[in-house]
């Protein structure tokens, strides 16, 4: 199967090209891809990978006529914050590529899952709830210094042993990121409108703060 890689920045550069196709056999994984442009980029050099235009990790199975992003560190080393509202299954490798940086000694990530019962269903207000959980997300990057933030809850019904919720981090040391990552997870608990509902019975955990 062909499929297509854009590139950017100084991988742009190498190539002498702005996207590059690549044959590669049925069932190749994004790790594939790579490994056949792995001469365009330097060893140690950390990149985010995009599938289609969604973050996604090395393990992704790739298909035909897919669109396979790889971008290199932003330059300036300016936060980077990403947040979404998914009815899709979520992707952990996804998010921890996308806080992957150079100047970061440290990644942490939670994975809060459905467990003791079938399935959970949550619905949000999610033209609310993004804003929320960029605003969370940001504050915690400014208040403990991380390099990058990235937080995606799923909505719909979410089976047993699956993520709803997603929370990565990265940090010069791993105190700031694990404050980050806790800080992130709690606050968006409290505030972000999204509700769950378990067993048939809508689960009201706390009411979000007023605002002046």
């Amino acid at each position: 199967m062909r499929v297509t890689i854009k590139l950017f920045a100084g991988l742009k550069e190498r190539a002498g090209a702005s996207e590059i196709e690549v044959d590669l056999p049925d069932g190749a994984r994004v790790r594939d891809a790579i490994a056949a442009i792995e001469h365009l980029a330097p060893p140690g050099l950390c990149l985010v990978l995009a599938v289609n235009r969604m973050y996604a990790g090395e393990d992704q199975l790739l298909s035909p006529g897919d669109e396979l992003a790889v971008v290199p560190p932003v330059s300036g080393g300016a936060p980077r914050v990403h947040v979404a509202i998914r009815e899709e299954p979520l992707s952990l490798d996804g998010l921890a590529g996308f806080v992957a940086d150079p100047a970061a000694g440290a990644v942490v990530t939670f994975d809060g899952r459905t467990r003791d019962v079938d399935f959970l269903d949550y619905e949000a207000y999610a033209e609310m709830a993004e804003p929320v959980l960029r605003e969370v997300a940001e504050a915690a990057v400014a208040r403990h210094g991380l390099c990058a933030a990235a937080v995606e809850h799923r909505i719909g019904r979410v089976p047993l042993g699956e993520p709803s919720v997603l929370v990565a981090v990265s940090a010069g040391h791993r105190p700031e990121a694990f404050l980050g990552a806790r800080e992130i997870i709690d606050e968006l608990k409290d505030r972000a409108p999204i509700w769950k509902k378990e067993e048939g019975d809508w689960k009201h955990e706390s009411v979000p703060p007023t605002r002046p």
